[in-house]
């Protein structure tokens, strides 16, 4: 794929993929559109189905692309990526007024990098659920899409130490403001809420709600992503973790041939531990592999065969080294952007992988003409974790954990360069592919 097209249809998949919901939902068109089958957990599939893809609490997605050659002799190719990016939640109570002020009351999701979240344009976008008139529930996507919350902050004379590392208090300073109260009015969110869902759902040829029962919404910066630098070398948007994986993963999956079976397993609530039905630690991933190896061979030893000649890639954004805070990084281990993906390496298994993977997927990359960094953590830093771990432990797999270098990560807009999605879609792709 043209390096151009590559990044012009992964900033547009981001700026319409808000939300986990989002994201899976422009997935599914674009699988739709590829000549994909979308199945349903509760129906039975049929053999002979060659390229499909089925959705989890609309937040997850599995998507696979049968192969000429027999599981049973030659495994699974498998990308695993995440949807969810850490952010600001809308609690159960929505609102909060103080000081004739229309607040949200929000709540963190994820390990949020909070002081980039102040003087920003923020919306809203999630799912919501209700009724209609005859009391049969709905879900349906919504997106304000235009500006209509905002988080000041306070001014530097009121606050002499905000320069000097002042902690900030989720509870107390985060509520975004989102109306001026007249005299004697309210906030009446779930109206607002309902309008829009109508809306939104009508577009979608969903019913009508008659109220609304509930939401999962978050918000969210409208600033659009971006390409930038002098010479166009970055790219700046939210969400680059982890939505870049996953838009160069459904690429991947889309260009690669039938002669393996190659799948991507884009889970929800990474940030937060993976411990859901439609997370990494749930059944979602091993319920769609028990399915087609059991079209194949229904032995009971059928499943860990499979999985034993199998392998993953856990692709998720690795830490560039900052010019700023160059020794927050061990001195041999610094990634940089536009450098190539990068392997990422931890002794305690909080990213996965042995030395075959890694020999392997540095092969790969030496076949293919693409540059390989990589990142370990120093020894005196925590290290965070990804998907890849944790299915390794639930399915058996073997997995390794790689992915490209950005900046800010956390943060509610991120850093990465230009040209690492074209060497990432390069090596997924040829892991599909060629991998033998």
């Amino acid at each position: 794929m043209d390096g151009e097209a590559l990044l012009d249809g992964l900033l547009r998949f981001i700026r319409r993929s808000p939300t986990p919901y989002h994201a899976v939902e422009n997935a599914s068109r674009m699988l739709r559109e590829a000549g994909f089958r979308e199945l349903s957990e509760t129906e039975r599939w049929p053999p002979t189905v060659s390229d499909g893809f089925v959705t989890r609490d609309d937040g997850s997605l599995v998507a696979f692309r049968s192969g000429h050659q027999p599981l049973l002799e030659h495994g699974v190719r498998l990308a695993g990526v995440h949807t969810d990016s850490p952010c600001l939640r809308i609690r159960p109570r929505p609102t909060r007024q103080s000081q004739g002020y229309a607040q949200f009351n929000v709540e963190t999701y994820g390990g949020v990098l909070l002081h980039p979240w102040y003087d920003r344009d923020l919306s809203i976008a999630g799912r919501v659920t209700g009724a209609d008139a005859e009391g049969q529930l709905i879900s349906t996507l919504v997106d304000f899409r235009d500006p209509i919350a905002f988080i000041p902050s306070l001014a530097i004379h009121l606050d002499r130490n905000a320069n000097k590392g002042r902690d900030i208090n989720p509870q107390t300073e985060l509520s975004p403001v989102a109306l001026r109260l007249g005299q004697g009015e309210s906030f009446d969110f779930e109206r607002i809420l309902l309008e829009k869902a109508n809306i939104d759902g009508r577009a979608d040829g969903d019913a009508s709600l008659a109220r609304v029962l509930s939401w999962d919404l978050l918000l969210y910066d409208t600033q659009p992503p971006a390409r930038i630098g002098l010479r166009g070398e970055f790219i700046a948007s939210a969400r680059l973790d982890n939505l870049l994986s996953t838009y160069v993963a459904l690429r991947a999956l889309l260009a690669a041939g039938n002669e393996h079976t190659s799948m991507i397993v884009c889970n929800d609530h990474e940030e937060v531990g993976s411990v859901s039905a439609s997370g990494a630690q749930g059944t979602f991933l091993s319920n769609v592999l028990e399915r087609l190896i059991a079209n194949e061979d229904s032995q009971a030893d059928a499943f860990p065969r499979v999985i034993q000649q199998s392998l993953m890639l856990s692709i998720d954004n690795a830490h560039g080294v900052h010019p700023n805070f160059a020794d927050k990084h061990d001195a041999e281990h610094r990634p940089l952007l536009n450098g190539g993906p990068v392997v990422k390496s931890n002794a305690n298994q909080r990213y996965a992988g042995g030395s075959a993977a890694k020999a392997l997927f540095r092969s790969l990359c030496e076949r293919t003409g693409v540059p390989c960094q990589w990142f370990a953590n120093r020894a005196d830093l925590a290290c965070g974790s990804t998907i890849g771990p944790l299915t390794a432990a639930e399915l058996g797999i073997p997995v390794l954990d790689i992915g490209v270098a950005q900046f800010g990560m956390h943060s509610i807009r991120e850093l990465a360069g230009s040209q690492d999605p074209g060497y990432l879609l390069t090596c997924v792709t040829e892991f599909f592919n060629r991998l033998v």
